[in-house]
């Protein structure tokens, strides 16, 4: 694209301010903002102002293979799982895009300080979880860390300073996450400073198409590589790579799996993983009426009892499947910065526009079905959200302290 295809490009859709001081910017940054306009989404763009499409089908409630039948199968589904890791079918992703602003880290999350007495950070608690499962498999998983703009090259330089945390490294694999624009209210492109829009990380659920755009998809095709185990950078105590919920998940049929745990009471904010329209769903504890919510068995369990972790397998030749297919995109309200009419940086306090985000649990909705695999919380689910108080770096240092981590 040259500059008067951008132009052109700007008029057909309204956003000619975009080009506004241009002919004042360096060539780098005359370049780099052409470059943005030509990757701008302007099907995404158009969906603000407009109402959300509801997809068809009643919500249903969907068991899960439960603690009870994982123990009582526990050596099957083991052994099939560790075959499976040994043959190099199984390949790990960490989505590692954020940054640990709300604790207090001006640096990606992964580097937060978890220990005590001794440094002992996020990155270094998942892969010592991981490396629990190589060991035992005595094969090393492939994994590829999806980061962001922000946070690549400070990950990659961190990784390396620190011996990629004894993974050996040519296991180890970076791709940057697809950003994208962000909109005013009226749905009018921002610029973050002279030369460049304002952009964001498209979302969790964008995770794969990253990844194949990054080239990583021949890599894993090379490898063999015919599942992928994504997991969240903010859980400590997750289990990456797990042999028995793999297994269970290649002995199901299914193309997918998830890790839930079962929900300390009704309204707890989770999603739990149900069935709309006779596919796999997350249904967002906002979503559940309170009778549904409350809804139980004839054993007194809750019917939507199990809320999803952000640990799923999915298969590779059904990623494919879907990867040009258009996911849901969710248009969420955010502070945004950016470069007023005279040119000065604007940091507002309240909400002035849109990000355009996709998610994970709608990858799973676009599953033809899922597993869901129950784990105990507290041996499996320490996220770090806030610095204290629920889902935060102090109650994720006791169960680790509970679960034998020296911190």
């Amino acid at each position: 694209m040259d500059r008067q295809k951008a132009l052109d490009t700007l008029k057909a859709h309204g956003q000619e301010h975009v080009m506004e001081g241009f002919d004042e910017l360096t060539n780098e940054q005359k370049e780099q903002l052409i470059r943005q306009i030509s990757e701008v989404d302007w099907e995404t763009i158009a969906l603000v102002g407009k109402d959300k499409e509801e997809s068809k089908g009643d919500i249903e409630p969907l068991g899960a293979v439960e603690i009870s039948e994982i123990e009582e199968r526990k050596e099957e589904f083991t052994e099939t799982g560790i075959k499976a890791i040994q043959e190099g079918k199984l390949g790990a992703v960490l989505l590692a895009g954020g940054m640990g602003t709300r604790l207090g880290l001006d640096k990606p999350k992964g580097e937060l300080n978890v220990g005590l007495t001794r440094e002992l950070c996020i990155f270094n608690c998942l892969i010592n979880n991981l490396l629990d499962v190589t060991n035992e498999a005595k094969a090393y998983i492939p994994l590829y860390i999806m980061t962001s703009e922000k946070n690549n090259d400070e990950t990659i330089r961190f990784f390396e300073e620190n011996n990629y945390f004894g993974y050996p490294k040519d296991y180890v694999k970076f791709f940057v996450q697809e950003m994208a624009a962000a909109v005013d209210f009226d749905g009018k492109l921002l610029l973050e400073e002279k030369g460049r829009l304002a952009t964001s990380p498209n979302g969790n659920g964008g995770w794969f198409s990253s990844l194949a755009k990054a080239g990583l998809l021949e890599d894993v095709k090379k490898r063999g590589v015919e599942w992928l185990n994504i997991f969240a950078v903010d859980n400590v105590l997750q289990r990456i790579g797990d042999p028995a919920f793999f297994g269970a998940t290649l002995l199901s049929g299914a193309d997918s799996g998830s890790k839930v745990v079962r929900k300390v009471d009704a309204y707890e904010k989770m999603g739990a993983l149900c069935k709309k329209g006779g596919k796999p769903y997350i249904v967002e504890y906002y979503e559940l009426s309170n009778e549904m919510a409350e809804a139980t068995d004839e054993n007194g369990n809750y019917l939507y009892a199990f809320g999803v972790i952000l640990n799923y397998v999915f298969k590779v030749s059904r990623l494919e499947e879907i990867m040009n297919n258009r996911m849901p995109v969710h248009v969420v309200e955010k502070k945004i910065p950016y470069i007023d009419d005279k040119g000065e940086l604007i940091k507002p306090t309240e909400p002035n526009g849109y990000k355009f985000e996709t998610l994970v649990v709608d990858m799973v909705a676009m599953m033809n079905d899922s597993v869901p695999y129950e784990v105990v919380r507290e041996k499996e689910f320490a996220p770090i959200k806030n610095l204290h108080g629920v889902d935060s770096l102090d109650s994720a240092r006791e169960l680790l302290k509970a679960n034998g981590v020296e911190l």
